[in-house]
């Protein structure tokens, strides 16, 4: 008898010993978890001009601008919300570095790689714009070194990253592996939670092809659903997805009414165990339920921090409920933090000297926003600038200059005194890219001009320069829109067999944006840098008033 009860009594001991720990645990409640993130800072180490717009909170159907962002302020605000919180990570959805400011693209982004680092960045998706020099110069980011051109430029040595990149969906086709990691898992009281960090899967076309040759981007959606039962093998239930691709919603920064773009279908597509997808690349604000899933995205140019704030089960060890906040880096809000304020003085020790050279003036804001032909005032003047510097025998013998709308990032904003300087003049030409002029034929270049409608949902205007002009008509299907007796250059119609010198940047000449019909050009020549070539029209030209676009006209 004594045998035969062992089992049953030790049964119960072991349940009566254990029902303490578990009536704690359900006492104890969920484990909270506060997410801090951000998308595209592209090297704002400092504020950018204009801040953020958002609602008038006193009359709603106005916009105010409200001065935002700024690595300072943003480290001082990172800390004040992890305040409090336990359990906080701080990660990113890509595109932290590329198209940067003076400040930071002159170091290839060092200053910023280093800030993040500094204010505890843990993991970033990889953005388009970290494959703007390249997979291996992505891959001195996250391990250090000096850069292989240029050198050691910083005031001191470059470590490398101490957040991790991950990188689910870009595979080197060599090896058949990623480029980083897929996904990290982190654990907050002893709850697994995955983070899968990925790129747009359209990011070959929008890059430099060079600098992606040997990579493959593959569908988000099929990569992510590919990795739940990996993941839950590994005991996670909780999936927070950080995705370099968004949406265009209407609405204030906390709001979502009819988001729409690709973000949408991607995340209807997610496996239904994703449960936060943390977005970027669109440079919009929003707070969404998509699908029963929380979607979030953070403005850009660190004008935001998004706060997710996650109940995760401890039983099943699931998400069971979340909740964001966009929260506005508000300058002079928040004190400036002194550590990024001694790495930001350290690396201006070097580049003020540059930075600061007067490049001229302007009567009034040069704005790169276009019309409803897609021709803006600042991308005229670009255009200008580049046929300017190639249009001499010397330097090409350029008589058209074409330039992409991607490579044309802020605004020449007026100052008080109307000056411009060479870090102003940058900054709306952040690439670097060096001009090249080729010979195309007429029909080359129509047929180049059809190519901006390759995508139709999101055409690509190419800005021209003076003496050149054409309509095109929204109605005809593509390939068609560009009318063929309209294409003049000095009041002459384009000859379709006549050859003629075309100045295009480097990234344009190699088929960037899709123009492969730029690929066929003959005869190239390799010129100075476009921003040089800005610079040097304001020096040549100031004080430059914004013109009034016409080039472009469209029918329809």
């Amino acid at each position: 008898m004594k045998h035969s009860l062992s089992p049953l009594l030790a049964a119960l001991t072991l349940a009566l010993a254990f029902a303490p720990a578990s009536r704690a645990m359900a006492q104890a409640g969920p484990v909270e978890l506060r997410i801090l993130a951000i998308n595209d800072f592209h090297g704002y180490l400092r504020p950018p001009p204009g801040g953020i717009r958002i609602d008038d909170p006193a009359d709603k159907t106005k916009k105010i601008a409200v001065p935002a962002g700024g690595a300072e302020t943003m480290a001082t605000l990172v800390k004040h919300l992890s305040e409090g919180h336990a359990n906080t990570i701080f990660v990113a959805a890509g595109d932290l570095i590329g198209a940067s400011p003076l400040l930071s693209a002159m170091f290839h982004d060092e200053p910023t790689v280093e800030s993040m680092s500094m204010m505890g960045l843990a993991i970033s998706a990889v953005g388009n714009h970290e494959f703007d020099e390249g997979v291996d110069e992505l891959k001195r980011m996250q391990n250090g070194g000096c850069h292989p051109v240029d050198g050691c430029q910083g005031p001191h040595p470059f470590t490398g990253a101490k957040f991790h990149y991950l990188a689910a969906s870009t595979f080197e086709r060599r090896t058949g592996k990623t480029i980083f990691p897929a996904y990290e898992i982190r654990k907050f009281e002893g709850i697994p939670v995955a983070f899968i960090g990925l790129t747009l899967k359209g990011t070959p076309d929008i890059v430099s092809p060079t600098g992606v040759a040997n990579l493959e981007f593959l569908d988000e959606a099929e990569t992510v659903n590919a990795l739940v039962p990996k993941l839950r093998a590994r005991g996670v239930e909780a999936i927070v997805v950080l995705i370099h691709q968004g949406g265009f919603p209407t609405g204030d920064y906390n709001e979502c009414p009819d988001i729409a773009g690709p973000i949408v279908d991607i995340v209807k597509r997610f496996d239904s165990a994703v449960d936060v997808v943390i977005s970027g690349h669109t440079h919009q604000a929003y707070v969404c339920e998509i699908d029963g899933k929380l979607v979030t995205s953070a403005d850009k140019f660190g004008t935001l921090v998004t706060t997710i704030d996650l109940k995760l089960d401890r039983t099943t060890r699931d998400v069971v409920s979340a909740h964001a906040d966009n929260v506005i880096v508000g300058v002079g809000t928040y004190d400036k933090d002194p550590d990024q304020t001694a790495l930001l003085q350290s690396y201006d020790k070097v580049a003020a000297p540059i930075a600061n050279r007067r490049a001229g003036a302007v009567t009034d804001t040069l704005s790169r926003t276009p019309n409803e032909a897609g021709e803006s005032p600042l991308g005229d003047i670009i255009a200008d600038a580049q046929l300017a510097a190639t249009a001499s025998d010397a330097n090409g013998a350029a008589v058209i200059a074409l330039t992409n709308p991607g490579g044309i990032r802020i605004d020449i904003a007026k100052k008080d005194d109307g000056s411009v300087s060479y870090a102003d003049v940058f900054a709306s030409q952040p690439f670097r890219n060096q001009l090249v002029t080729l010979t195309l034929t007429g029909t080359q270049i129509k047929d180049a001009l059809e190519q901006q409608w390759l995508d139709p949902k999101r055409p690509r205007i190419l800005q021209v320069s003076k003496g050149f002009s054409y309509r095109w008509d929204a109605a005809k299907p593509y390939g068609e829109r560009v009318i063929a007796d309209s294409v003049m250059l000095n009041g002459k119609r384009i000859d379709p067999k006549t050859s003629y010198r075309v100045t295009v940047n480097n990234y344009l000449s190699v088929g960037g944006d899709s123009f492969t019909v730029l690929k066929e050009g003959t005869a190239p020549r390799v010129g100075i840098y476009d921003s040089d070539a800005l610079y040097a029209y304001f020096q040549a030209h100031s004080p430059i008033a914004p013109i009034t676009p016409d080039r472009i006209a469209r029918v329809n």
